[in-house]
């Protein structure tokens, strides 16, 4: 069903007035201001009375002003735009007033008494009965109409109602459920802000166990490559003693062949004297020399495999299976595992060194 407005030749002047009421409106209880108005952080405006409701809503826990209890204040969300007020202990009678909103509502107000701008003049009239105001609403149909709709219309057989007690009963139930919707988001958005928070403590708790876990690792590559250092060393110890006495026997041969060498030039310019006299006088002593000289027995030769480096032969394939089943401990703290690692540390230091080595055998050196 259509209506038309009942004064048509005030059209332009009411609705410059309706347009001016619009912003008049309050959000949360949908009517006109009341005063004291209040002017929020965002610069939207609240009955002092519906913004005390909302905050009540959202801080249940929030003492009145009459209470002997300091509140340490609380927040809430602006209906119009979402924005978080914090509050001070004061609640909302802390926030500042908005006298030009209020000004202007008093200005209004005797604008709209006026007997041509009166909003008791401006009724919506029926579209079937021109003549006819709308002042009833049908209960059956869920529309408002009027008297003779109700009497000879479409809505004979409907059950209605005064239609000042339907909008008042509507208007009361729509400001309950805005009030409710802005509890119901302000819920929602504790909880998102309560999961924003989780994923950051989740984020924290990561970087801290990551930093933990490298740790670890840091301190096992630490012990290996100690580990790799004592048998490098122990290795290098034994290709040097084994170079020595190598070396030691080379020089020995090599003395003995040098004097050998020697021995026989001479022997052999002794030989090449033609004179048999000088010759008896020296052969005597050169026989003896070469008889002595190849007499001589030098040291052994290394055995047979001593060459070989194969005992320093390790066997890492049992310690790289046991790497592989390392795995996270579920309900470990990272605290008492730190105070177990400082702990052994503490121990480990005033072990002896036979003991140490012993550990590090178990490695797999043979």
């Amino acid at each position: 069903m259509n209506f038309t407005v009942g004064f048509k030749p005030l059209l332009g002047d009411a609705h410059s007035m309706d347009n001016l009421e619009k912003q008049l409106i309050c959000p949360i209880c949908l009517e006109m201001f009341s005063k004291p108005v209040v002017i929020l952080p965002c610069q939207h405006n609240l009955c002092r009375k519906c913004a005390n409701d909302v905050f009540q809503a959202s801080n249940p826990l929030w003492q009145s002003r009459g209470s002997t209890t300091v509140s340490s204040g609380g927040r809430f969300r602006c209906p119009s735009c979402r924005h978080e007020v914090v509050l001070d202990r004061h609640g909302v009678y802390g926030l500042q007033r908005n006298l030009l909103v209020e000004n202007i509502i008093d200005i209004y107000k005797q604008e709209s008494s006026r007997p041509l701008n009166s909003k008791a003049e401006q009724h919506l009239m029926c579209e079937e009965h021109e003549d006819e105001k709308i002042n009833i609403y049908c209960l059956s149909c869920e529309v408002p109409t009027c008297s003779l709709c109700k009497v000879f219309g479409a809505h004979k057989d409907c059950e209605v109602a005064p239609l000042p007690t339907i909008y008042k009963r509507q208007k009361s139930e729509l400001s309950d459920g805005i009030a409710m919707l802005v509890a119901g988001n302000d819920r929602v958005q504790a909880v998102i802000t309560q999961m924003e928070e989780v994923c950051q403590t989740i984020e924290d708790n990561s970087r801290r166990q990551k930093q933990l876990l490298n740790q670890r690792f840091e301190t096992l590559c630490a012990v290996l490559e100690e580990r790799k250092g004592e048998l490098l060393q122990a290795l290098a110890k034994e290709q040097e003693e084994k170079l020595q006495r190598v070396r030691g026997l080379i020089r020995q041969y090599g003395d003995h062949l040098e004097a050998s060498s020697k021995l026989v030039e001479s022997a052999i310019q002794s030989m090449e004297e033609p004179q048999m006299a000088l010759y008896l006088q020296q052969a005597k002593e050169l026989i003896n020399k070469v008889g002595t000289m190849s007499k001589v027995e030098l040291a052994g030769r290394p055995e047979p495999g001593y060459e070989s480096m194969e005992q320093f032969t390790v066997s890492v394939e049992h310690v790289a299976e046991m790497l592989r089943t390392i795995d996270f401990q579920p309900g470990a703290s990272g605290e008492e595992e730190d105070e177990e690692v400082v702990l052994d540390g503490e121990e480990g230091s005033a072990a002896p060194e036979e003991e140490r080595l012993d550990r590090a055998d178990s490695t797999g050196l043979h």
